[in-house]
């Protein structure tokens, strides 16, 4: 059972995800000038149920600086675009090859290998789109389109993928690890943090605290994720278990083992919530969600 402070945080993303979800389906319902084919592919991945924790928290840091969570929405969308996109990617058969995300079939799977790659490259080129066509203002827009693009770019998101791939073949060691998983799963945390304060009007101070409360709670993320995929259930997670070591996946267990994994976890998870006392109780839901990533079963 999820403590209290995690329960907040469930209680708050039960009742946003379904205005994430609207809002997504709403940018997904494409004119005739999008094939058929190509709009089903992109919406049976973005619109699959799925945590939206990474618009979840652009709405969080928005309402912690102060601002309305309905007009940071286009910011929300947008990472969670991103997201999508790289989640098609890497199921492909020439990155992970994994049939199942979400609880249902992959993009390739359910469609086809093509479908899926311009599936993922259509939402890529809309996340920007989105943004650039926000009721922000222009540097708002500007400025949030650059932080988008990095951390999605060649030295972020990208740039750990690839580091990924290699590190199946090449091993590595703790921060060759954390160094892949900064980028891969952190930069997409720490980007929507950033998001919603550049939005939200946030301080200096502010970006700062969420940018470090991001890398805390990305790594822990990743380090939970790795534990879930050796010991938790397909059923429950939406996606394969077990698979990480049946590609011989350098993960925080094999590092650490799985005793070490956990507290390493607790480490960050506590590090993220010191980070947050810039915003004094409105902190409270970004708190929430540490503890629910720690606690979280899928």
């Amino acid at each position: 059972m999820l403590d209290t402070s995690a329960s907040l945080f469930v209680e708050y993303a039960a009742q946003v995800r379904p205005e994430i979800d609207a809002a997504l389906d709403r940018l997904s319902r494409y004119d005739d000038q999008c094939p058929a084919r190509l709009r089903e592919a992109i919406r049976h991945s973005l619109l699959a149920p799925g945590k939206r924790l990474r618009p979840l928290l652009v709405l969080m840091s928005a309402e912690a600086c102060g601002y309305n969570r309905t007009a940071a929405l286009p910011a929300a969308c947008a990472v969670e675009m991103i997201h999508t996109y790289s989640l098609i990617h890497d199921d492909l058969p020439a990155m992970d090859n994994d049939d199942l995300r979400r609880g249902l079939p992959t993009c390739h799977a359910a469609f086809d290998e093509p479908t899926a790659i311009l599936a993922g490259d259509a939402l890529l080129a809309q996340a920007f789109e989105v943004l650039a066509g926000a009721e922000f203002p222009p540097s708002v827009k500007g400025w949030c389109c650059l932080e988008l693009a990095q951390a999605a770019g060649p030295r972020a998101l990208v740039g750990g993928q690839a580091d990924d791939l290699s590190a199946e073949f090449q091993g590595g060691d703790l921060a060759f690890l954390e160094h892949i998983h900064r980028r891969k799963t952190g930069a997409l945390f720490v980007v929507s943090l950033r998001l919603g304060g550049i939005v939200g009007g946030a301080s200096e101070e502010q970006l700062a605290a969420l940018t470090t409360y991001g890398q805390a709670i990305g790594l822990a993320f990743q380090i939970v994720d790795d534990l879930l995929d050796l010991q938790g259930d397909t059923t429950a997670m939406g996606k394969r278990t077990q698979k990480d070591s049946h590609h011989g996946k350098l993960t925080f267990p094999v590092l650490l083992g799985v005793e070490e994994s956990q507290q390493r976890a607790r480490r960050l998870v506590t590090d993220a919530c010191a980070a947050l006392t810039v915003f004094g109780a409105r902190a409270a839901r970004l708190e929430a969600l540490a503890r629910y990533v720690l606690e979280r079963k899928h």
